[in-house]
């Protein structure tokens, strides 16, 4: 049983930094790519950043600059570092799995497997 916990979520006020975890187990980590994705109140959910397995990434544009993705393959989790928070980056951050190992991509069809999501709220 494949399983994705996110953690690292809260309360920041902008300008502040966050760095989102997710622990994936049930699944060999190192042979998918995994993402991160975010959804806010009445809005479809928005690919933000994924990484190969060897360490590749891709950053969505509402967030490059600011957003870095990372991987640890030993501890089989994925990383996403928040910087310079926005109000307009609340939301609720998921990731994913991918069946791909070397493709990043970009929608949320491509991902198999989910988290059950943790809340980024930033304050003005």
């Amino acid at each position: 049983q494949v399983q994705l916990v996110e953690s690292g979520g809260g309360l920041v006020q902008a300008g502040g930094s966050l760095r989102l975890s997710c622990a994936v187990s049930g699944r060999t980590f190192n042979n998918y790519v995994m993402g991160w994705f975010r959804q806010a109140p009445g809005k479809e959910r928005e690919f933000v950043a994924a990484i190969t397995w060897n360490g590749g990434s891709t950053i969505g544009n509402s967030v490059k600059g600011r957003f870095t993705i990372s991987r640890d393959n030993a501890k089989n989790t994925v990383y996403l570092q928040m910087n310079s928070l926005k109000p307009e980056d609340t939301a609720v951050y998921y990731c994913a799995t991918d069946a791909s190992r070397w493709v990043v991509r970009t929608t949320t069809n491509d991902y198999d497997y989910w988290g059950q999501g943790t809340q980024v709220t930033v304050s003005s």
